[in-house]
């Protein structure tokens, strides 16, 4: 006859505190709509179109992008060339389609379009351009609330992700060293802590994102947040799922409490690696991968390089930290060869699942090295290969049988592993911030792909100029200028004309439209091929200002 197995208690309340937690997911799932998947927006067109000068003022303003858009309030506007809003009523949005009603008795001249708007990823896409009616005159300015980004804020979005991987791993690699490898003599207490801690850093992460999400999402301040605008992003498919990864954080907070104390159960540690999985995919489904052209398999694809983060890097956390240190050697023999197949299975999963995510995500190999996502992406495999090289050194010592009679080079070695793969990190949580390649180095409806950069210097700043596509008909002209020391410089006014003397044009005046104190953009119609001469004069005060030139080959 078989005794009835009593569970103990603190075993009864951990699986009703999952459950709970459980329940909360389930609650945040049905309160969430759904919402379709996209991607970093970027505009393909507009009636009328940019530059354009159009003889009656049109009754309405029709931007597209390449990719679904949502509203973010009173962040589209037409401003008259008077500077008063042109713009009635609220713009309709229909998918990647956005059409703003216009007043058509603005009177003649400039009209300038300014947009903020968010991609179903989460990522906000702001910008501007200039179209006239009878005749072009100077752009009018936009005084109302700045479409712009706040540096602020999105530095402060950026810490939040690195200080959610830095959470995942802490919670992740004690976890799994408690319930597999710790030995039976000695203390609980310093990994428990250590774990907890990775859970308080998660979830004050977690909670940092919503909140940042609201001024991100609008350009404002880190406080500029409001009932209305929080209400909007618990609403939208980024809330839901960081709603979903606080239920799961909360349903495993329980079953960790006995992990931490001893033992725990084959059914326990099913169901808190069942919770931490689901947790792994709560990060792809609100940034890139779930926008990407194959959602379903990058999804999946991110959340593996996640967990294999999470595994290998948690592991060497708990190795460097505790182990290496308390372990004996008889206990270390034991451990580390089967750490070692852990370490060398979770970097296997990471280079797969890291390249199949950049062969989605970049697309071509032009787009590896012309865009931020590109060069972003070849640092962190260049430091990751360095990594891979200390990881090999660590393995060697473990199969050599020689790590646990020697722990100050192998925790030498972990630890080197650690500080590098810190920078990797950071680097992973500016990508995700980053527009990616596929989209950034698009040909969107059809653009030719010719571009013309430089920097040019002076006495008083240098300047950056960018003139796309630098070919012959409608060219889009953006000027960055900075200080001689290479910090933004702001600019009173600017001036730029464009000649062809070789084909006996004369300089032509070209309209700028300051996006920025450092930052200009403008419009040219180049109408021949050849060597295109730029004379830009830069105030930067009352009676401080150079000229420099450029001369740009347009096909």
């Amino acid at each position: 006859m078989t005794a009835a197995v009593r569970r103990p208690p603190g075993a009864v309340v951990a699986r009703s505190g999952a459950a709970a937690g459980l329940l909360l997911l389930l609650v945040a799932l049905l309160l969430a709509p759904a919402t379709p998947a996209s991607a970093h927006a970027v505009l393909v067109s507009s009636s009328p179109a940019a530059a354009a000068v159009v003889p009656e003022a049109p009754a309405q303003v029709v931007i597209t992008f390449s990719e679904g858009v949502r509203k973010v309030p009173d962040k589209v506007r037409v401003i008259a060339p008077d500077g008063s809003r042109a713009d009635r009523g609220e713009p309709t949005f229909r998918g990647a389609e956005v059409t703003i009603p216009v007043d058509p008795s603005g009177g003649r001249g400039t009209y300038l379009v300014s947009y903020r708007v968010i991609s179903a990823d989460s990522h906000p896409v702001s910008g501007a351009f200039t179209y006239s009616v009878g005749a072009p005159s100077e752009p009018p300015t936009d005084t109302g609330s700045d479409n712009r980004a706040n540096p602020v804020t999105e530095n402060a979005v950026k810490v939040a992700k690195y200080a959610g991987y830095v959470g995942l791993l802490l919670l992740v690699g004690p976890a799994l060293v408690l319930a597999a490898l710790w030995p039976r003599r000695l203390s609980r207490r310093g990994p428990a802590r250590l774990a907890w801690t990775g859970l308080g850093v998660l979830v004050v992460a977690t909670l940092a994102e919503l909140w940042l999400q609201v001024p991100y999402t609008t350009g404002g301040g880190l406080f500029d947040v409001t009932g209305a605008g929080l209400g909007d992003v618990l609403g939208s498919a980024y809330g839901t799922t960081h709603l979903v990864r606080l239920g799961l954080l909360a349903a495993a907070a329980f079953l960790l409490r006995p992990l931490f104390a001893g033992p725990v159960g084959r059914t326990d540690g099913i169901i808190l690696a069942v919770l931490g999985g689901a947790a792994l995919f709560t990060w792809p489904l609100a940034g890139h991968p779930a926008a990407s052209p194959a959602p379903a398999v990058s999804v999946v694809v991110d959340a593996v390089h996640l967990g294999g983060m999470a595994v290998w890097l948690g592991g060497l956390v708990m190795l460097a930290v505790f182990l290496l240190r308390r372990a004996d050697e008889r206990e270390l023999g034991a451990i580390l060869p089967i750490w070692s197949r852990w370490a060398a299975l979770a970097v296997a999963a990471l280079l797969l699942a890291g390249t199949v995510q950049g062969l989605i995500e970049v697309a071509t190999p032009k787009a590896l090295v012309d865009t931020t996502y590109g060069r972003l992406l070849l640092a962190k495999i260049v430091l990751f290969a360095l990594v891979i090289g200390v990881a090999a050194y660590s393995r060697a010592l473990v199969r050599r049988r020689v790590a646990a009679g020697r722990p100050g080079a192998m925790r030498r070695a972990v630890v080197a592993e650690l500080a590098i793969t810190a920078v990797v990190l950071g680097l992973s949580a500016t990508l995700v911030q980053t527009t990616p390649a596929r989209t950034a180095g698009a040909d969107v409806a059809g653009a030719p792909a010719g571009y013309f950069s430089t920097t040019l210097s002076s006495p008083l700043y240098s300047l950056q100029v960018e003139l796309d596509p630098a070919e012959t008909g409608n060219n889009s002209l953006h000027l960055y200028a900075y200080t001689t020391d290479n910090r933004p410089q702001a600019v009173q006014e600017w001036k730029v004309t464009a000649a062809l003397p070789s084909a006996g044009i004369e300089p032509i005046t070209v309209p700028l439209l300051p996006l920025s104190d450092n930052h200009a953009t403008g419009e040219v119609s180049l109408p021949a091929r050849g060597d295109w001469q730029l004379r830009i004069t830069v105030r930067t005060s009352d009676i401080d200002q150079a000229t420099v030139t450029a001369t740009v080959p347009i096909k």
